[in-house]
């Protein structure tokens, strides 16, 4: 696959809420109306879709709900979190438009984190962890995360203030942003008031409860220079794999943060033909603190073992040498997995984002998370 032949023409996503109405379809179609109506299109001229197994809707169901035309291709991105919707769905996207099998193609996506069971239902469904962790404690998200975060502190040494500085830079961002959930400034004494969850993460070292839907429309670049919004194209995507089922992987792989993503930022840099020193902003995948130090080592933004003094020197925050998550992110921002992070950069690409426009921004890398796999897309202006 070769850069610069696809583009992300529209985008759109419903409010971000700790607790919605809506289900996950109607979110889904909300949001698929917006993107496609940024893109300047009508649901006519949506012929292909990507749809995300892990949504629970098909095609035809979206196709249906939003009113669209003749259905012309379609595929399931196969891989879970922001690999899925930030990776996959863009690589299967182009493969179509190259084929000649659909011109615009629709990627939607929605979660409902407040549903019973929430997030935590994920992992609740997998025989291993039900027969051999759960009933003696390992069980839900930041449990393990946080043995992530202290076998990173065993290797390379995380101080608290380190850790802390992570979620502080997103909400630094977050308090510039008109959406985001979370709004309120915090500083380190008020990461210390927040509870903590698994130690050594704080609840404002985890991802936010989200309900909303998001949505973006690919086309040929040919094809986006006819629409309304700066071009904004897909020079890069890698994806990174690994063979342990979610069942297993936070209790037998070796090292559980060593995640493929040395392997997707390697293949995304190289479609690009760029270097790390070449981004002006990033959007990380930021489960939790621990998860997004380690994927700003693995896009080469600093060295292996550096991500928590990274952030701890304002790097990432606003002003700073290489903005991240500059719309809070998943911690400060909204939850929806990975999507979000990648309409983030579409509009910062475009000039779009008013206080926290990043100046000239034209070059933008999102790391997409899925457990045991990892994406990296590199995403141009112009």
């Amino acid at each position: 696959m070769k850069g610069n032949r696809i583009a992300v023409t529209g985008v759109g996503e419903t409010p971000f809420l700790r607790k919605g109405e809506e289900t996950v379809m109607q979110m889904m179609t909300r949001a698929s109306l917006a993107a496609i109506a940024d893109a300047g299109l009508t649901p006519a001229d949506i012929d292909g879709y990507v749809s995300n197994k892990y949504a629970g809707h098909p095609s035809e169901e979206v196709a249906h709900a939003i009113g669209a035309g003749e259905r012309r291709f379609t595929a399931v991105a196969d891989t879970a979190g922001g690999t899925a919707t930030t990776g996959d769905a863009l690589r299967l996207a182009q493969l179509a438009i190259e084929a000649g099998l659909a011109r615009h193609i629709l990627i939607p996506y929605a979660i409902r984190s407040t549903k019973p069971g929430g997030v935590y239902g994920f992992h609740a469904r997998e025989p291993q962890k039900a027969g051999l962790e759960m009933p003696v404690g390992f069980f839900g998200q930041p449990t393990y995360f946080a043995t992530m975060a202290n076998r990173y502190d065993h290797e390379f040494g995380l101080s608290e203030e380190e850790l802390a500085s992570v979620a502080i830079t997103y909400r630094a961002w977050a308090t510039k942003t008109p959406h985001a959930q979370r709004r309120d400034p915090m500083d380190l004494d008020g990461y210390r008031q927040s509870p903590m969850i698994s130690t050594p993460l704080r609840a404002a070292d985890c991802c936010l409860t989200t309900d909303a839907g998001c949505a973006y429309v690919v086309s040929s670049v040919e094809a986006a220079r006819d629409l309304p919004h700066p071009v904004v194209s897909v020079q890069g995507v890698g994806i990174g794999y690994n063979n342990y089922p979610h069942g297993v992987l936070f209790s037998q792989k070796p090292c559980t943060f060593d995640y493929p993503g040395w392997e997707s930022a390697a293949q995304a840099y190289a479609m690009a033909g760029v270097d790390p020193k070449d981004l002006d902003l990033a959007q990380v995948y930021d489960g939790f603190s621990i998860s997004a130090i380690v994927q700003t080592e693995m896009l080469g933004l600093c060295d292996r073992g550096e991500g928590g003094r990274f952030y701890a020197a304002g790097h990432g925050m606003p002003g700073g040498c290489m903005p991240i998550n500059t719309s809070g992110g998943h911690m400060s921002g909204g939850y929806v997995p990975g999507i979000n992070l990648l309409i983030e950069a579409v509009r910062q690409l475009r000039g779009q984002e008013g206080d926290r426009q990043v100046p000239d921004a034209r070059l933008c890398a999102v790391a997409g998370l899925g457990g045991n796999n990892h994406s990296t897309t590199i995403l141009a202006r112009g």
